[in-house]
């Protein structure tokens, strides 16, 4: 049995002597060792234990009985924990003495964009025909078929999400309800990695239950604390302020506590986020 035909797959192997570390087992002639620590019951000489074989870090063929989400042909989330500029990276999906390389052919092309250690990546497991184990990157169609429909309830939540797909168009990503989302570039002040985790809300539910995000604050969040102090007493003098930029620097110091230079700056970003108007003698908050 070649190394290619063993690695990365679940198989039945039989105990053939210890130490105080690891027990050793045979495969059709392969060594293998499995941690004493995974192993609930002492195992004895014959006796056949099952798991994932894989060769560990230090190029010795092992096994798990713990199995990872990843495997071939089962794709599951692990952390970016390196990265390797001439490889590409790597992801800790559970083996011990093992990380798992997605290779630098399945990453951005620019490398700005590539994951960063805690990003998460979405990964199944293949070998190559040297017999050496890697991850691959869950396509479009895993997503879908993991994924559940978003109903319109979602309009203006807060969710938090995974960039599984970077675009021309926008950024594809996960969300941790397993809804599927898209950032437009106009809404996002920078490009986020793969693998990154993004907090984001809901501008928009599709018919077809796909989110619109928005990676932008809200209109009250990207004001600063004089809009913010001006914004709250609007809200509790039912809406209206008998102030202007219009008024004088003693009034607006008096009632506001600020500046009129600081007083207009504010209100001019209140307006530009379409929160309140101004008549000749008032300011009102915008209801619409």
């Amino acid at each position: 049995m070649e190394m290619k035909e063993i690695i990365g797959q679940e198989l039945t192997a039989k105990v053939v002597d210890e130490n105080e570390a690891f027990y050793f087992l045979q495969i059709q002639g392969k060594t293998l060792r499995l941690a004493k620590a995974e192993v609930e019951e002492p195992l004895t000489k014959s006796d056949e234990v099952n798991g994932l074989i894989y060769e560990n870090e230090d190029h010795e063929l092992q096994m798990t009985t713990n199995l990872p989400e990843s495997r071939i042909g089962r794709y599951g989330f692990g952390q970016v924990v390196a990265t390797k500029h001439e490889l590409g990276v790597f992801v800790d999906i559970g083996l011990p003495n093992k990380d798992v390389v997605v290779s630098l052919d399945e990453l951005p092309e620019l490398t700005r964009l590539w994951p960063k250690k805690g990003d998460w990546l979405m990964i199944a497991l293949r070998v190559d025909s040297k017999g050496r184990l890697w991850g691959t990157l869950a396509t479009e169609e895993v997503f879908q078929e993991i994924s559940v429909k978003a109903d319109k309830e979602m309009q203006n939540k807060d969710v938090s999400a995974i960039a599984y797909r970077l675009k021309m168009t926008g950024t594809h990503v996960l969300t941790s309800d397993f809804h599927l989302g898209f950032i437009h570039p106009s809404e996002r002040d920078a490009e986020p990695r793969l693998g990154e985790k993004v907090k984001a809300r809901v501008i928009g539910v599709r018919p077809d239950g796909l989110l619109n995000l928005s990676l932008r604050p809200r209109a009250y969040e990207a004001i600063g604390d004089d809009a913010q102090m001006i914004l709250a007493l609007l809200q509790h003098q039912n809406g209206t302020l008998n102030f202007t930029d219009k008024s004088s620097p003693a009034e607006i110091k008096a009632f506001f506590g600020i500046s009129k230079g600081q007083f207009k700056r504010a209100v001019g970003h209140l307006m530009k986020a379409g929160l309140v108007k101004q008549t000749a003698d008032q300011l009102l908050l915008n209801k619409e």
